[in-house]
C-alpha cells in the first residue's frame, strides 16, 4: 500500500492516479495529522507499505511527521520518500541518513518516482540491507571507510582532507573508488544505499 501525504489535492490525486497505473493500491491524506490519526486508528502493519511525504505542509510539516515515525521506530519498517518543491542537498542527505528511503524535488519525473516507490515497497517487504551491499562495504579499505563516514556526515572534500590530514586530491581519489565500489554516482545515492 502506498500512503500519500500532501496538502495539495491536485498532487494527491495525480500521485494516486500514477500509483494505480502501476497497480499499486494507494491511500491519500491531506496532511500529517490525518496520516497519524489513520496510523492510530487502523493499527496497520507497515510491512509492504511506502509513504510519499511532502516536506512543507501547514500545521505539521513532513519533517515533523518523519520525526514522529522515527520516534515510533517505524521508519525502518515503512520506507519514506520525501517530496519537496524547496529541497536542498543538506536536507536530503540528513533525511536519508536518518532513514528516509529517497528524496524527490518537484517537479519530478513520474516514472522515476514510481520506480522508486516500487523499489521501496519491495525493500519494505525485504526489510534490511542486502547481502550484496554488505559485500561491497567489505571491499572498502580502512581509509576508504574513514572517508565514507565523513562523506555520510555531509563533509566536503576539503573538510575531509583537513580532518584526515591528507591532500584534497587523495580524498577525491578515495571518493571515486568508494563510489565505484559501492556502485553509486552521488553522495545522496550513497547515503540512500547505506541508510
Amino acid at each position: 500500500m502506498l500512503h500519500i501525504v500532501d496538502d495539495e489535492e491536485v498532487i494527491r490525486d495525480a500521485l494516486s492516479w500514477l500509483a494505480r497505473t502501476r497497480g499499486i493500491p494507494a491511500t491519500a491524506y491531506p496532511g500529517a495529522e490525518a496520516f497519524l490519526q489513520a496510523l492510530e486508528t487502523l493499527h496497520f502493519d507497515p510491512a509492504g507499505d511506502c509513504l510519499l511525504l511532502d516536506i512543507r505542509m501547514p500545521v505539521m510539516s513532513g519533517v515533523a511527521l518523519f520525526d514522529a515515525l522515527v520516534g515510533r521506530e517505524l521508519v525502518g519498517r515503512i520506507p519514506v520518500i520525501f517530496l519537496t518543491g524547496h529541497g536542498d542537498v543538506p536536507l536530503a542527505v540528513d533525511s536519508i541518513k536518518r532513514g528516509a528511503f529517497d528524496f524527490f524535488e518537484k517537479p519530478f519525473n513520474d516514472n522515476a518516482l514510481m520506480d522508486r516507490v516500487q523499489q521501496a515497497l519491495a525493500a519494505s517487504q525485504a526489510g534490511s540491507i542486502s547481502a550484496q551491499v554488505q559485500a561491497r562495504l567489505a571491499g572498502l579499505s580502512a581509509r576508504e571507510r574513514e572517508v565514507l563516514d565523513l562523506i555520510l556526515e555531509g563533509n566536503m572534500n576539503k573538510v575531509i582532507a583537513d580532518k584526515l590530514g591528507i591532500s584534497m586530491r587523495t580524498v577525491e581519489v578515495h571518493r571515486a573508488h568508494i563510489f565505484d565500489k559501492m556502485n553509486v554516482k552521488t553522495a545522496v545515492e550513497l547515503a540512500r544505499l547505506l541508510k
